[in-house]
């Protein structure tokens, strides 16, 4: 069977002074189409650096990672941002929406990018708004909208591409309570219809809101299973550590 994301033995290893620093250490995961996944884990973790090597935004030092049946852990950077383009769409805490564009030309901007023709790329940006209820706002600019609209907006961005994985990072860092169960109450009803959704957070709270929890902890998978499972739940006394991935500029 291939899995659409598949990490065998990945090490990612950062110098520090003298010293090396596993970030990964030896991690081997799986994630199928239609999953809702959440990687969770402290500061300093490793899920930062898993969503990087899975975003196609950084290599492994060792080990290989499978996207689609296609090994991309050897790509050279050109090579990996046209399977960022093709494959993946990323959510991130900040909306990233350009200011003195549309809402329907922010959604349509990696299309723009892509060489998608101007007809095909307004349909499909139209389609992706529709999906997050905002086709009514097509015309806004950003600043017109309140945070978790815009955070919405740049869901329908990522849904554009029709991408086979959406990689959400904190999605909901920087919005009020309310409005962050709102946000994952459409990416559970985005993956209800059909959609894989890779979660990255440290809050378990929100972990709990996927289907698995893979459980990262000094770059080595703790636990991976059902995320209702007691032993999902980090226990109180897991140490806090400064992110190597954020220390190397790797986020």
């Amino acid at each position: 069977m291939t899995h659409l994301i598949e990490l065998k033995d990945v090490y990612k290893i950062y110098p520090m002074g003298d010293e090396t620093v596993h970030a990964l250490d030896g991690v081997s995961l799986s994630i199928d189409q239609g999953e809702f996944v959440a990687i969770v884990g402290s500061s300093g973790s490793g899920k930062s650096t898993a969503m990087n090597i899975i975003g196609c935004l950084d290599v492994p030092t060792s080990g290989s990672y499978h996207l689609g049946g296609v090994d991309v852990s050897t790509m050279d950077d050109d090579q990996q941002a046209e399977i960022r383009n093709k494959m993946l769409g990323f959510i991130f805490q900040q909306y990233n929406l350009i200011p003195k564009l549309s809402v329907l030309e922010n959604v349509e901007l990696p299309l723009l990018y892509a060489g998608v023709p101007a007809e095909e790329r307004r349909d499909r940006a139209i389609r992706s708004l529709e999906r997050v209820g905002l086709a009514d706002k097509w015309k806004h600019l950003p600043s017109q909208l309140s945070g978790g609209q815009q955070q919405r907006v740049s869901i329908a961005r990522a849904l554009a591409g029709s991408p086979s994985v959406i990689l959400a990072d904190e999605p909901t860092g920087a919005l009020d309570s309310r409005t962050g169960r709102e946000v994952l109450s459409f990416l559970k009803q985005l993956n209800r219809e059909g959609d894989t959704v890779v979660l990255i957070t440290h809050d378990n709270s929100i972990a709990v809101r996927a289907d698995r929890i893979i459980r990262l902890q000094d770059g080595r998978i703790i636990y991976d299973g059902d995320a209702h499972d007691p032993r999902a739940v980090v226990q109180p006394d897991e140490p806090p550590e400064a992110d190597i991935a954020e220390q190397e500029g790797a986020v």
